[in-house]
C-alpha cells in the first residue's frame, strides 16, 4: 500500500483543527459521517508487539487519526495479540527488513523491543525520518543515549520516550509547589523502588535447549554476543541480565526519578557509588554470574547545580531497600506507593510523591489542607503521554510538544545508567584471584567527566559506557 505524499496528508489533518498540545473530534461538516480516510492518518508502525509493545500500540491507536500499518517482532508467540488486533497490518520479524519495505508507507514508529535493542532499531527509524516513541530507559548504555540524543537534532523527527509520568499531572504540581519556594532548595532526593520483581542475582542459566519454532533467537539477541537459547531469559526474565537488560535501575528510574531530574536544576552526575546486596555469595558458594544484575543496591549520585549554587545529592534503593522514614510522615501515612517513590529534602521543608510522580503532597501531610497551594501555571497533559506524541507527529517537528523528547530523555538516560556504571564495577571480579579483590568492590567512588562519556578514576568501569556489539550491527549517526 502506498500512501499520499505526507505533506498533502499533514496539510489535511492540521487544516482540520489538530493542536500540538491537543486533540479534537473533525466535526462531520468537514468529512461526512464523521469518516477518517485511512490516508489521512498517521502511519504507525510498532516493533516489539508482544507485553508492553502491544499496550503501546493500543494506547497509540486510541487517536482517530492513528493508522497501525505495520508489526516487527521476532516471537511469533508474543506478537499474537497484536496481530490479532490490527490484521490488515503486514507483519515482519525483522525491524531492518520491515523499515525497507515499508519506509514509504510508515510515518512513525512505536519501539518497544528488551533494552538491549532500543537504540539501533530506534536510530534505524530515526534516520528515515520516521517519529520514534522508544520505551524506557530510552538505551541500555550512555553511549546509546548520546548518539540518540544527537540524531533527535539531526534527523529532526519527534520522539518520545516512554516514562508516562512525565505527562502527568502530578510531576507539574510538584513543579509548581516548588517553584513557589514552599521546601526552600533542594539538597537531597531520594528514590526506592519494589523491583526486581523477577529474579536478579542468580548463577547463568544451564543446559541445552531446542528454540522454539516461533522464534527467531539470533534476531532477538540482536546487538548482544551469541549464547545459546535458554527459557529463562524469555519472555521477561531478560532484565536481569546485563546483556540485555538494565536491571531494577533501568526498569523504574525513568518512571520514578523523572520528577528529581525534571524539577531541580541538575543535568549530568559528577560522581557514583553504590553498595550491592552479597546475599548470592552464600546461596550459590559465590559463583553468581557476573552477568547477572544484583537482587538489591542502594547508588548515590552527586550532581552539581545548574545555576552553580552547590551540588544535589540523589540516592536510589532497589529491591526491598528505603532509605529512612521522614519524622514529618506518622507511622500509620504510607512511604510512597507499593511500586515506589520520591522525597526531595529541602531547606524549608519536604515534598514526598508516588511512583510515576503521582500524589505530591508536602510533609507533614496535613499542610496540603492548611496553607494555600500554588495556583496552575504549566500546561497540563490531558491526552496523555501517548496521544500527546501522536499529535505533536500530525503537527511536525518543532512544532509539536512532547514531555519527554530525547534532549530531555538522551541526558536523563545517561544520569541513570551512571548508577549502573557504578553497579558493574563494583560486581567485577579479578579473574587473578579465588575471592573477591577490595580494588573492584563498591568502596570506590566513580568520577564522572560527561562531556568525555569516562570514568576518570577507575578505568575498567569504561567497559561499560559503550558495549562492542557483534558482528552485523552498529550504531552510526
Amino acid at each position: 500500500m502506498k500512501s499520499q505524499p505526507k505533506n498533502s496528508r499533514r496539510k489535511f489533518i492540521k487544516n482540520a483543527g489538530i493542536a500540538a498540545t491537543g486533540w479534537m473530534i473533525i466535526p462531520r461538516s468537514v468529512l461526512g459521517k464523521g469518516f477518517i480516510a485511512p490516508s489521512d492518518k498517521l502511519n504507525v508502525a510498532g516493533i516489539g508487539v508482544g507485553g508492553q509493545g502491544a499496550g503501546d500500540l493500543a494506547q497509540i491507536a486510541k487517536s482517530p487519526y492513528v493508522n497501525i500499518v505495520a508489526l516487527c517482532d521476532v516471537d511469533d508467540r508474543q506478537a499474537a495479540r497484536s496481530r490479532k488486533a490490527y490484521p490488515k497490518a503486514n507483519y515482519y520479524k525483522d525491524f531492518r527488513e520491515m523499515l525497507s519495505k515499508e519506509k514509504d508507507v510508515i510515518d512513525a514508529c512505536s519501539i518497544s523491543t528488551p533494552d538491549h535493542t532500543h537504540a539501533v532499531a530506534t536510530l534505524a527509524a530515526m534516520q528515515l525520518g520516521k517519529h520514534v516513541y522508544t520505551q524506557k530507559p530510552l538505551t541500555h548504555d550512555i553511549y546509546e543515549a548520546r548518539m540518540l540524543t544527537m540524531a533527535a537534532k539531526r534527523y529532526k523527527v519527534v520522539t518520545q520516550m516512554g516514562n508516562q509520568g512525565g505527562s502527568g499531572n502530578g510531576v507539574r504540581v510538584a513543579q509548581e509547589i516548588y517553584n513557589a519556594g514552599l521546601i526552600g532548595d533542594v539538597i537531597e532526593a531520594q528514590a526506592w523502588t519494589n523491583r526486581p520483581v523477577w529474579p536478579q542475582g542468580m548463577p547463568a542459566p544451564t543446559g541445552e535447549h531446542q528454540v522454539p519454532a516461533e522464534l527467531d533467537w539470533d534476531l532477538w539477541l540482536g546487538t548482544a554476543k551469541h549464547i545459546p537459547y535458554n527459557p529463562s531469559y524469555l519472555p521477561f526474565n531478560w532484565r536481569g541480565w546485563w546483556a540485555f537488560g538494565t536491571g531494577a535501575l533501568g526498569d523504574m528510574a525513568c518512571h520514578i526519578m523523572d520528577p528529581i531530574y525534571r524539577i531541580l536544576p541538575i543535568l549530568y552526575p559528577t560522581s557514583a557509588e553504590c553498595s550491592v546486596a552479597t546475599i548470592w555469595r552464600e546461596m550459590w558458594n559465590d559463583t553468581p554470574s557476573a552477568e547477572a544484575c544484583p537482587p538489591s543496591s542502594i547508588i548515590h549520585l552527586n550532581y552539581p547545580r545548574t545555576d552553580g549554587k552547590g551540588s544535589i545529592k540523589v540516592s536510589w534503593y532497589d529491591g526491598g531497600l528505603l532509605p529512612a522514614r521522614p519524622e514529618e510522615l506518622s507511622p500509620e501515612e504510607p512511604f510512597g506507593n507499593w511500586d515506589g517513590g520520591v522525597l526531595f529534602i529541602g531547606t524549608k521543608g519536604k515534598l514526598l510523591m508516588d511512583c510515576y510522580g503521582a500524589n505530591p503532597r508536602l510533609l507533614p501531610t496535613r499542610l496540603m489542607k492548611e496553607i494555600e497551594l500554588p495556583k496552575p501555571t504549566l500546561p497540563r497533559v490531558p491526552e496523555g503521554h501517548y496521544l500527546q506524541w501522536v499529535n505533536a507527529c500530525i503537527a511536525g517537528y518543532g512544532k509539536g510538544v512532547t514531555s519527554s523528547p530525547f534532549e530531555y530523555a538522551g541526558p536523563f538516560t545517561e544520569s541513570i545508567l551512571m548508577g549502573n556504571l557504578a553497579i558493574r564495577s563494583w560486581m567485577i571480579k579479578n579473574p587473578n584471584l579465588k575471592g573477591w579483590d577490595d580494588k573492584y568492590l563498591g568502596r570506590k567512588k566513580l568520577i564522572w567527566d560527561a562531556s568525555a562519556m569516562r570514568v576518570t578514576n577507575f578505568e575498567e568501569a569504561n567497559q561499560f559506557v559503550k558495549r562492542e556489539y557483534r558482528e552485523g550491527w552498529s550504531l552510526t549517526l
